[in-house]
């Protein structure tokens, strides 16, 4: 890490002058060395969270596999803008990040030794974790380049954990509502002689129980980790990608009916594939048509806005 000076004089050829205080520009090998030196420590301090969502997702993968590859696409994101971060140099520490990483880090270690009346999981430890983040990088970077690293440092946040029952568990009991239902409603259309009592479903001399893990709720949180993605890389203005975002929710909720009546008409041949590993399998098989869908609709709202040059013009 090296102060640097942005000084006209440096550009007309002349000695530069000492860096200004408290502006900091980083060259690559020095970015490497501290950048890696702070991972570190990061992990060595946080060690009990990360090595706690890795077993979540290694034990559930269909659930929680992707939490995984998030780190790598934060990684990836922030790569893809280095010459946005670089444009922007030298930067200018923030204190006010001190104030946050403090805050973040005492969230941390209370949630891991009480009081009683906090409430002691995951989540909790994740939200200590993302404010050290947010405040790390604006002490710093500063406040200019939150506006390059805000995203994928959100997105680590949001998509990078688990999200334990006692989150999710109001929405879960909603979508096996809706999904036992529609599922039901498709299982009609078909012309099956089905009926439906809360949230099981007789198909015949079967019984097809939408419990938690039909509700979609999982499904649900891994596709609008890609969609989210999607909308960031794929379009320009933030209402564009706010839309699209809140479309995958649909798109994703009725792809999880159509996994419930997938499976009831799969539970006339043999009951077994409506649970185990099956049950899984077909989940992820209708994500494929699922996310040509999000494509079809990514591709609308790009045309929702056309851009047009000074002659009026369209742009391509």
């Amino acid at each position: 890490m090296e102060m640097n000076v942005t000084d006209p004089a440096s550009q007309t050829g002349t000695a530069p002058s000492p860096a200004s205080a408290g502006e900091l520009s980083l060259q690559p090998r020095s970015s490497l060395i501290w950048g890696g030196l702070l991972l570190l420590v990061s992990v060595v301090v946080f060690w009990g969270l990360l090595r706690a969502q890795f077993e979540f997702a290694i034990t559930y993968p269909s659930d929680w596999g992707h939490t995984l590859l998030v780190p790598f696409i934060v990684g990836w994101l922030i790569w893809r803008d280095r010459e946005k971060l670089e444009a922007i140099q030298p930067f200018t520490p923030s204190w006010v990040g001190l104030g946050i990483s403090v805050l973040g880090l005492s969230f941390y270690l209370i949630s891991l030794v009480g009081p009683s009346w906090f409430t002691v999981h995951h989540n909790a430890r994740q939200l200590g974790f993302a404010t050290y983040i947010f405040g790390t990088a604006l002490l710093l970077f500063g406040w200019r380049p939150m506006r390059i690293l805000f995203f994928p440092l959100a997105y680590l946040a949001v998509f990078g954990f688990t999200y334990t029952d006692r989150i999710i568990g109001y929405f879960t009991q909603q979508l096996q509502d809706i999904s036992a239902y529609g599922g039901y409603v498709m299982l009609v259309v078909l012309g099956m002689d089905v009926e439906i009592q809360g949230n099981t479903i007789f198909i015949g001399e079967n019984a097809l129980n939408i419990a938690e893990a039909c509700s979609g709720m999982r499904m649900l949180v891994a596709f609008m980790a890609l969609g989210t993605l999607m909308a960031y890389i794929g379009l320009k203005a933030w209402w564009q990608r706010i839309t699209l975002i809140l479309l995958g929710i649909p798109v994703a909720v009725f792809v999880n009916m159509l996994r419930v009546a997938t499976l009831g008409v799969l539970s006339l041949w043999d009951t077994g594939f409506a649970g185990g590993q099956f049950h899984a399998f077909v989940g992820f098989v209708w994500l494929v048509p699922a996310f040509l869908v999000f494509l079809g609709l990514m591709a609308i709202v790009q045309r929702l806005v056309v851009e047009v040059d000074d002659d009026g013009k369209a742009v391509a």
